[in-house]
């Protein structure tokens, strides 16, 4: 029905960069509110970034204020994560989710599709 694929990951060195990418399909994404999560290994699943189905409200984790930003373009169906200054504490599996509805959320249960996944690694 709604699939979302993620792009982007790799292996970065502390300080760096990436940007990554997340695809949806689907006729209604215009209306939809986006999300960001990670989960490191042996960790849970974590909150990183959300934003509404305009791209005019945004929410960051504190542990990422400042270096990642949000964005998405309708147009193109797609949701971006650029992320900045890289920390090794980064290190996870990042996951695009979308929510059927237009307001931001943090929790992860309240959002209905998810994508598959793409790998962040950040050396030391």
């Amino acid at each position: 029905q709604v699939q979302l694929v993620e792009s982007g990951g790799g292996l970065v060195q502390a300080g760096g960069s990436l940007t990554l990418s997340c695809a949806a399909s689907g006729r209604t994404f215009s209306s939809y509110a986006m999300g960001w999560f990670r989960q490191a290994p042996g960790k849970e699943r974590e909150f990183v970034s959300t934003i509404d189905w305009a791209g005019g409200i945004t929410y960051y984790a504190d542990s990422v204020k400042g270096r990642f930003t949000i964005s998405r373009d309708n147009a193109k169906n797609t949701v971006y994560l650029q992320m900045n200054n890289l920390k090794p504490e980064d290190t996870a599996v990042y996951y695009c989710a979308a929510k059927t509805t237009p307001r931001t959320t943090v929790l992860a249960y309240q959002y209905n599709y998810w994508g598959q996944g793409t790998q962040v690694t950040v050396s030391s």
